[in-house]
């Protein structure tokens, strides 16, 4: 791709999910009859279906169509079956591709919860403590497999309930997907620590440094040096935590932001290249690639359809 500036969407931001749009004519139940758990079904194409964020987490399954998914910085593509947990404010949308003449009755099943009520449940019970590892994961958007349908059946009861018989429905479908080992995550890196407190603080502070200014060079030997680790030690130690390599990170770290750069701005693609440290195009490119499996140019040309836009 050439360098040349493309012409996006003039809405680049996601739009912000407020509970008075809720109607109950999209689908919502009425906020007098739902408590914390709240289920929506809905068809394609409607309002609903659109580059959005919220700040409850949403299950959502899809039962019918096929098409491309977007969840944060990642675009991938969906049939039915497909299950995905976004965590909270994690921008996503879901487009049909295959959408027949009059639409879709029914292509999604969501539920929608909110962080608070179950972190302060689980300080207490601690059975609920075995959700959070996976409330965690949600963060960078969580896709599922072969819970298909089981996750049918699951969502058909938690719908059909109420009150405390809603909650156990729900508490017995997150117990499922926190038992599940075949998932993948969707957006971002995710730390995989489970060293003590002192340890976390050593590797958070070594992310902030990396994040800070992705433009400026930052070895794995400096690092070490800083932190009185000889090299090898460091790479082991930061491996640990972060499950990759510290080049591996530090690439994708960048990585990430130049794909924010490219949904949410129109400069150069070398110009971004630079912005995010990496000291030519053609590694960026080559880079880019492995971690998107598709070039920056292709990506900018992509992100319109998280607002269902054909170009």
């Amino acid at each position: 791709m050439t360098a040349s500036r493309r012409t996006l969407p003039r809405q680049r931001q996601p739009e912000l999910e407020h509970d008075r749009g809720r109607s109950p004519e999209l689908g919502y139940e009425p906020p007098d009859t739902t408590g914390s758990i709240r289920c929506l079904a809905h068809g394609f194409p409607t309002p609903l279906a659109r580059w959005h964020y919220h700040d409850e987490y949403e299950l959502h399954l899809i039962v019918a169509s096929s098409g491309k998914t977007f969840v944060g910085d990642y675009i991938g593509y969906f049939q039915p079956g497909h299950l995905v947990l976004t965590g909270p404010r994690l921008p996503h949308n879901w487009i049909s591709l295959d959408l027949p003449q009059g639409g879709i009755a029914e292509r999604d099943l969501v539920i929608q919860f909110a962080h608070a009520p179950i972190a302060q449940a689980a300080a207490h019970l601690p059975e609920l403590a075995e959700l959070l590892p996976l409330l965690d994961r949600a963060r960078n958007g969580v896709e599922f497999f072969g819970l298909s349908e089981r996750a049918v059946d699951h969502w058909h009861k938690v719908k059909a309930r109420q009150g405390l018989a809603r909650l156990g429905a729900f508490c017995e479908f997150l117990a499922d997907l926190a038992r599940c080992t075949d998932y993948r995550l969707l957006s971002h890196a995710q730390l995989q620590s489970e060293d003590n407190a002192a340890q976390l603080d050593q590797i958070n502070a070594i992310l902030s440094r990396i994040t800070a200014d992705l433009g400026q060079p930052l070895s794995a030997a400096q690092l070490a040096a800083e932190l009185g680790m000889s090299e090898s030690r460091f790479s082991r130690f930061f491996r640990r935590a972060t499950g990759n390599t510290f080049t591996d990170f530090v690439n994708q770290v960048r990585i990430n932001r130049a794909c924010q750069l490219l949904m949410e701005s129109d400069q150069y693609i070398t110009h971004i290249c630079y912005e995010v440290g990496f000291n030519n195009v053609a590694n960026f490119n080559r880079r880019f690639l492995d971690f998107k499996g598709m070039t920056p140019g292709e990506f900018r040309r992509q992100v319109d359809g998280r607002f269902g836009i054909k170009r």
